[in-house]
């Protein structure tokens, strides 16, 4: 039986490339962005994108319908979307962070919160976090809002495999290093990732497959270069 993947944050960068990777494998994908059009236009076998917003409470509700109606259950669950804002906290208000975290913290809760009733032994909720969330790791001006929410992530992912630990469900995060993406891009014009969005989207493929065979409620940081 073919295993029921769901990626969020999929219109560009490591979740563009993650569904591509799931769909060319067999599995069949639910890629859900606030821009559907992208994974769309592929035209994938076994591939369903819908447009969605991590804000809109009206939006999971037709995620918690197409698994109803088509699925039945998920293997697994991709926390993948993610808001990058560089800002001086200086001028950093409270919308900035209610912004970030909306998408970052809140977003990845209640999309796990929908998903988990669909989830059997076995199951796998990959959050994918940031160096920058990482207590101890080297940190960067401007990006108060974002690395404490990609920070917030790490504990709830702890949390979780805690609160679930009888039901076999496994919650894992992959911290980050820098990749090279348009979001990155768009924060840090002049900087240069050393890992591209397809080799990112490679390793979480793997783990999210295999990885829950070794861990649960951890944090594994994949970087290879600081930030």
């Amino acid at each position: 039986m073919s295993k029921n993947i769901i990626i969020t944050g999929t219109s560009r960068g490591i979740g563009f490339e993650l569904v591509q990777l799931f769909s060319s494998a067999g599995y069949n994908v639910l890629a859900l962005s606030r821009n559907e059009k992208p994974i769309q236009n592929l035209q994938l076998e076994n591939v369903t994108a819908l447009p969605f917003d991590l804000s809109k409470p009206k939006d999971y509700k037709l995620v918690e319908e197409f698994i109803k109606n088509e699925w039945k259950h998920v293997d697994v669950l991709i926390n993948n979307a993610g808001t990058l804002l560089n800002k001086p906290f200086s001028e950093t208000a409270i919308e900035d962070f209610e912004y970030v975290y909306k998408t970052n913290v809140f977003g990845v809760a209640e999309m796990t919160r929908i998903i988990i009733p669909f989830m059997e032994k076995g199951s796998h909720v990959v959050t994918i976090s940031s160096m920058g969330g990482v207590q101890g790791s080297m940190k960067f001006p401007g990006l108060s809002a974002y690395s404490s929410s990609k920070g917030a992530v790490i504990t709830l992912t702890e949390l979780l495999a805690e609160e679930y630990k009888e039901s076999g469900i496994s919650f894992n995060v992959l911290a980050i290093g820098a990749v090279q993406t348009e979001m990155l891009a768009e924060a840090f014009p002049e900087y240069q990732a050393p890992t591209t969005a397809l080799e990112m989207a490679q390793y979480i493929f793997n783990f999210s497959l295999t990885g829950n065979k070794y861990y649960n409620g951890k944090m594994l940081q994949v970087s290879n270069s600081t930030p």
